[in-house]
């Protein structure tokens, strides 16, 4: 499964979303102005970095979206 963490009124967001969604992969969306946990989840896997979406799949992260 992969996690999707991001805000709602990110486009980029939303657009990894659809994309999981379009191509069938399990996905878990976690918004991360929802609660403050969440954001400091995030950081531990973007090792700091504050930029959305961070995408993780397995070991692999991914920050940023560009629909490829």
């Amino acid at each position: 499964m992969v996690l999707i963490f991001g805000k709602d009124s990110c486009p980029y967001t939303q657009a990894a979303i659809e994309d999981c969604t379009d191509r069938g992969v399990a996905f878990e969306y976690i918004n991360v102005k929802q609660a403050p946990a969440n954001l400091d989840r995030m950081l531990v896997h973007s090792k700091g970095q504050r930029r959305v979406p961070v995408l993780v799949d397995g070991h692999r992260v991914t920050i940023g979206f560009g629909g490829t």
